[in-house]
């Protein structure tokens, strides 16, 4: 981090680059969708998939690619604390055993024993995490939306973006 501390690190690494893109015109509803859903897209409980799916919802929404990976990029921590609730809760939900995850050692132990039972095992624990990701994803997304897009028309207002940053 910067010499500033936190505050300067968030001012100078979030704020900054939205009101820039709120000053080139870009919509402020825009923004908080791009936001909104790199935020469901950036916990999605697979490891290292999140990147590849922020960039095929901004392309196939027209979304700021920049502001969809910045938000990506910082949920990182959330995501990784995030994996195993989804698995658990996916374990719970669909009333399967818990799978035992106890490390990395202890992953690579498993896989080298048996390639095809761990992939048995451990990928089905994943579909069972996408699946409670999913019946959580729109709804998380959707209210994430609706806090956000208000903030950043009162930002755009105070800023005095174009008029179509506004919404």
């Amino acid at each position: 981090m910067s010499a500033g501390g936190p505050q300067d690190f968030w001012r100078r690494r979030v704020v900054e680059p939205i009101v820039a893109q709120l000053r080139q015109g870009i919509s402020a509803d825009s923004i908080a969708l791009t936001l909104a859903l790199a935020a469901v897209l950036g916990v999605f409980p697979v490891f290292g998939a999140t990147t590849f799916l922020c960039v095929i919802a901004a392309i196939w929404l027209r979304l700021n690619q920049p502001l969809m990976q910045l938000a990506n990029y910082l949920l990182t921590p959330l995501h990784l604390a995030l994996l195993l609730p989804f698995y658990r809760a996916g374990e719970t939900l669909f009333r399967q055993e818990h799978v035992p995850i106890l490390s990395v050692g202890d992953l690579a132990a498993r896989f080298e024993a048996g390639p095809r039972q761990f992939l048995v095992d451990y990928g089905c624990v994943v579909l069972y995490g996408i699946g409670v990701w999913t019946l959580l994803a729109a709804p998380v997304a959707a209210l994430l939306f609706l806090v956000l897009r208000p903030v950043l028309r009162r930002l755009a207002l105070r800023i005095g973006a174009p008029r179509a940053a506004a919404g």
